[in-house]
């Protein structure tokens, strides 16, 4: 009997796996080539937290386009280079989708905001396999010579302003604010040589766009211990803009150093805290007296401001 039980349970082993073939090649390749959270190494500096529009994950295999959104997050989140993760066979669109999403620059402006600065991305290139099989090649905003010196400028900068006189965390913040805007001007040249783009410009050579304006807050901003990140708008009006979100206590404000430092026609220099630690209801009464619609955010993004009619 047991000579012929063997056979018997060795072909229906190969029916099973032949019958099964997909399942278990799909398997095969998530053990073999698609990373569990222990392939993710956590910068504790550098990551931010989980929020309304995206969070940090470490499911890998995706099933919708929230999951795919929360592994660029997670991977950019972390800064890493290059990163491999897999559509299943039951998700039928998510090779489209993916490839939706990595070509839709507004999505991926907005999606670059909740990183910390040092952390976002000048390009993502996505490499799509019809077995799945989706690889993620980023290029960061930020040399590691540059993210040192800045560092370095900025923790001398907290000790030297930041006083035992300065106790509360909104003369804390106005300090660097005011420090920030009385030290740099705005780059109506858009200089790329000068950097003004992002915060080594803003720090070293004075010179500022919105991004660069943002980033040197945000950096100040997380390593005095709030939490933040970026706010844009994007495709309004030919153009786009951004500024910082920051939470105190509970609630989150509003702070924008480029409208705090105009471009006057006097060539005057001029500092002004109208959006300076605002909500959104105080946001929209300082753009009441202008036509520019660059504060008009989409809330469904942001969700930690509360949609205002």
């Amino acid at each position: 009997m047991k000579k012929f039980l063997i056979p018997i349970i060795c072909i229906l082993s190969i029916l099973f796996c032949l019958l099964n073939i997909n399942k278990i090649t799909n398997k095969i390749i998530i053990i073999l080539n698609h990373p569990n959270s222990s392939s993710i190494v956590y910068n504790e500096d550098y990551h931010q937290k989980n929020y309304g529009f995206v969070s940090n994950t470490n499911k890998f295999t995706t099933y919708g386009k929230q999951d795919i959104l929360n592994v660029f997050y997670t991977v950019l989140n972390n800064g890493m280079n290059n990163f491999t993760f897999y559509c299943p066979k039951e998700y039928t669109n998510c090779l489209s989708d993916v490839e939706v999403i990595s070509k839709d620059e507004n999505l991926l402006t907005h999606l670059n905001n909740f990183v910390h600065p040092f952390n976002s991305f000048e390009s993502i290139v996505t490499d799509i396999s019809d077995s799945g099989e989706v690889t993620m090649e980023i290029k960061y905003i930020y040399t590691e010579q540059e993210k040192k010196e800045i560092n370095e400028e900025v923790d001398k900068l907290i000790k030297k302003l930041i006083t035992k006189d300065v106790k509360d965390d909104y003369d804390k913040i106005k300090t660097i604010h005011d420090y920030i805007i009385n030290n740099t001007k705005y780059d109506v040249d858009n200089d790329k040589n000068k950097k003004s783009f992002n915060a080594y410009g803003t720090l070293f050579n004075h010179l500022a766009t919105c991004n660069g304006y943002t980033d040197l807050m945000a950096i100040f901003l997380t390593k005095m211990g709030y939490e933040n990140y970026k706010i844009a708008t994007t495709n309004k009006e030919n153009s786009g803009h951004v500024w910082n979100a920051v939470k105190l206590n509970t609630e989150w404000l509003h702070l924008d150093l480029t409208w705090d430092d105009p471009v006057s026609s006097d060539n005057k220099n001029y500092l002004y805290h109208k959006y300076f630690l605002i909500d959104t209801n105080e946001l929209k009464t300082a753009d009441s007296n202008i036509t520019s619609t660059e504060h008009d955010f989409d809330y469904s993004i942001y969700r930690e401001f509360k949609t205002i009619n």
